[in-house]
């Protein structure tokens, strides 16, 4: 049950929580480097067609001289779809979903054969009254990205969402009887493809546009993704290199604590068992049991307001980073890059991707001039479930 409090209004008890802040925490490593394999798995499952990161021969006779990894894959070398570091103690009866992403990229790519190294803080949180849960806690993760060489990769803030799942219930925002799946005809389904296509074929050859040569108010071409099903999700999940079995351990340091381990108050159901991981993998890979398995078994999604299977947040921050990526080709570079998800992406659905420049700058904090992008994805209702903006720079 949750704690009340004033005038029992639902209240969230942040007491393990706030030991926390400011500290370092998620101890969690892979064993192994990434490999080409990895980055084609990824992504097929991000339906990113860019023949750089899958096509063999493409990527040989690219200035790259092979396989590398879109910047997106950076959160699939990592622990926890990046959003770990800002999950961190116990508040009873809670769960969590993704809010929204922030990244900072240093111009080292990641290849076949590259092994990133994390360091994780939890950043702190503010607790907000919102319509979906009432007291809702928003709370910020720092995940730092070096490779096996010490070279900066990238670096991550995270922000997750902690509420109430009674209240959430109670409140029935995203309610099951609110959230049946569509059924798309074959003539729907044909356009979904057809666009989908053109958005492929956009910029396959990977040019990169001038800075010169674009203005502010220039658009991107529209991309779609889906329709979602509970097979497009756990393909996303198992793109994701911590969700194959046994492709990490907990190494923390002697005399450190590591509370990622510890119970964080989520549902019986919902919750990972590590001593069982040791005999059946399934207990703690994120697809069948865990907090995460509810983006695929529609009974638990109910279980913890959600309604419904529903996507990850990590894969709409992918497809906004790539969406942007694939329009600047294979000289752009996305140096910073910052979204804030409104709403899942539900089962059923479909997923439109709009960009625009908004602003241009000739000298910029990065060194080069950048244009800035902005993204808008809908749902085929026009629900907005996600924005965010891009800093990238061109060719000259």
């Amino acid at each position: 049950m949750a704690e009340t409090g004033h005038n029992n209004a639902p209240a969230l008890d942040t007491s393990d929580v706030d030991k926390w802040i400011g500290k370092q925490i998620v101890y969690a490593e892979m064993w192994d480097p990434c490999n080409a394999t990895d980055i084609r798995r990824w992504v097929q499952a991000m339906d990113y067609a860019n023949p750089l990161h899958w096509d063999e021969n493409f990527a040989r006779a690219s200035k790259f001289g092979g396989i590398v990894a879109p910047q997106s894959f950076t959160v699939a070398m990592d622990y926890g779809h990046g959003c770990h570091p800002s999950c961190v103690g116990k508040i009873p009866g809670s769960h969590l979903i993704f809010a929204g992403e922030e990244w900072w990229f240093y111009g080292t790519p990641v290849r076949p054969g590259d092994k990133l190294v994390q360091e994780r803080r939890f950043a702190g949180y503010k607790v907000t009254d919102t319509a979906f849960a009432g007291p809702t806690m928003f709370a910020n993760g720092d995940t730092v990205h070096r490779n096996q060489h010490g070279a900066l990769v990238a670096k991550e803030r995270a922000t997750s969402i902690r509420y109430l799942i009674e209240e959430a219930n109670k409140r029935g925002v995203y309610g099951k009887e609110k959230r049946s799946p569509k059924k798309w005809d074959k003539a729907e389904l044909a356009e979904i493809h057809k666009l989908r296509h053109q958005w492929i074929l956009s910029n396959r050859e990977g040019i990169t546009p001038s800075y010169a040569s674009v203005n502010v108010g220039d658009k991107l071409p529209r991309r779609v993704i889906g329709p979602h099903s509970v097979v497009t999700f756990a393909l996303e999940c198992r793109a994701h290199r911590q969700n194959i079995w046994g492709s990490w351990r907990w190494n923390v340091p002697e005399g450190a604590y590591d509370p990622a381990t510890e119970d964080a108050g989520f549902a019986e159901d919902m919750t990972y068992d590590f001593d069982m991981r040791k005999i059946d993998p399934r207990h703690a890979d994120g697809l069948f049991h865990g907090p995460s398995s509810g983006h695929i078994n529609s009974e638990k999604a109910e279980n913890v307001g959600m309604g419904g299977a529903y996507g990850y947040g990590s894969s709409m921050n992918a497809w906004h980073m790539d969406t942007v990526a694939y329009w600047a080709g294979l000289d752009g570079y996305v140096w910073h890059s910052k979204t804030q998800f409104r709403s899942p992406a539900f089962e059923g659905d479909v997923t439109f991707v709009d960009a625009e420049i908004v602003d241009k700058q000739d000298q910029s904090a990065y060194g080069v001039p950048i244009v800035t992008v902005k993204t808008k994805m809908t749902t085929q209702d026009g629900d907005t479930i996600l924005t965010g903006t891009a800093d990238v720079s061109l060719g000259g």
